[in-house]
């Protein structure tokens, strides 16, 4: 949908909301159209359907009162709540974006079926709360937020840790670091942790499929494996076709308020050095990793920690934050002069108001991209370059080949 037709819309909302007020003077009209005490009208109610309700389902859509869930959607019909019909219930969510009465999509599927719905939705001109993480590789990540920007969607990643992360220090943290106020942050260290789960190198095949899974569907743009239960659902996230280990399902968490305390949401590193781990890495199934250390241009480290293999990061460090108290008189002065970060938008307001939200999607891809470099450093043992502009690993052309990798046909980004 253009931001035209998003503006058009919320004007109706609008218009709607003003013409039952001025109805509501000449008859009487239930309490649930006009949003009496404890009711939300018509008008400021945000309609969404769920792409993928299993254990996530759309938990984080209940954040916030006025989201109405309408539909559901999941390629295990054993999840919709009841027999699949194309008009609450769907199996592929591409049946479900053609309703034109929904305004806003909860994807909440494996993580390499988010780039695809989040495309979709945003083409047909639904807004987007989406699961973190939120892509498997960094070429999906940059789809989707080309995608939300050209379509002006809404785009809200489903972690919330940056919003409870503005305390003043962090602020001053933040605002310095965007803006480029000290010349060199060699010696900055800042951290952030994951769990380090892993999966069966040696799943066997098993025959059993569920007979209310749609298999096939479920892998989508994945590479053909023979099924195993261990594949699907809660675990898919300990094999790399799917996700990238507890690196990129925890670590979102951690990372997303890092990289904004840090003011890193526009780029990404350019150097990301694995500590020691088990190697070779299994193809298929997530590993053991110990720490991974990435350096952006102006020297500042963020280090990823929690890795089962036991190796400290050991290198040195002389602080975790700078402030104000790091300028000179020149620095300072500039600093004052300079806006603070504004303040971060929920997705119920991003949506009626067509501001970004606070999690939206230029952000939430390069932290995606941040666990996918860590991730691609682990499982080749080596130091990468990465080029945060043109975003490529450089000099590494089997290193370049995880950034964009192939899609099981007929999906494509």
């Amino acid at each position: 949908m253009s931001a035209d037709k998003r503006s058009k819309r919320i004007t109706r909302r609008r218009f709607l909301g003003t013409t039952t007020a001025v109805a509501a003077a000449a008859t009487i009209v239930p309490r649930h159209v006009l949003g009496g005490t404890g009711e939300i009208p018509p008008s400021e109610t945000i309609t969404y359907g769920v792409i993928g309700n299993g254990g996530r389902k759309d938990s984080g859509m209940k954040r916030w009162p006025c989201c109405k869930r309408v539909a559901v959607c999941d390629v295990d019909a054993g999840h919709l709540g009841g027999e699949p019909d194309n008009q609450t219930r769907f199996v592929d969510f591409r049946r479900m974006l053609e309703r034109k009465d929904i305004d806003a999509v909860a994807i909440g599927t494996p993580p390499h079926w988010h780039a695809i719905p989040c495309i979709a939705a945003a083409e047909a001109g639904k807004d987007v709360f989406c699961e973190k993480p939120m892509t498997k590789f960094i070429a999906e990540g940059r789809a989707v937020a080309d995608a939300v920007k050209r379509y002006g969607a809404v785009f809200q990643i489903g972690t919330f840790g940056r919003f409870g992360a503005q305390s003043a220090d962090n602020k001053a943290n933040h605002k310095i670091i965007k803006y480029g106020l000290l010349k060199s942050l060699d010696g900055v260290v800042g951290t952030a942790g994951a769990k380090n789960r892993t999966g069966n190198p040696s799943l066997p095949r098993q025959d059993n499929i569920p007979e209310s899974l749609d298999y096939d569907l479920w892998l989508g743009p994945a590479p053909y494996k023979p099924y195993n239960a261990a594949r699907v659902h809660y675990s898919n996230r300990f094999y790399w076709d799917y996700e990238g280990g507890d690196l990129t399902n925890f670590g979102f968490h951690s990372l997303c308020p890092v990289q904004w305390i840090y003011g890193k949401d526009d780029t990404s590193p350019v150097l990301i050095d694995p500590g020691p781990c088990p190697w070779p890495q299994h193809p298929d199934a997530v590993r053991e990793y110990s720490w991974v250390e990435c350096t952006y241009a102006d020297g500042l480290r963020i280090v990823m920690t929690g890795g089962a293999h036991k190796a400290s990061y050991d290198r040195p460090k002389e602080k975790s934050r700078v402030g104000v108290g790091d300028l000179d008189e020149a620095g300072r002065k500039r600093y004052d002069e300079l806006p603070d970060p504004p303040a971060l938008v929920e997705f119920d307001v991003a949506v009626k108001t067509r501001q970004q939200a606070g999690g939206g999607a230029e952000s939430s891809h390069r932290v995606s991209t941040l666990m996918n470099l860590a991730n691609v450093a682990i499982r080749l043992n080596r130091k990468l370059q990465y080029d945060p502009v043109n975003e490529q690993i450089v000099g590494d052309e089997e290193a370049n080949r995880f950034v964009n990798i192939p899609m099981r046909a007929p999906w494509h980004l």
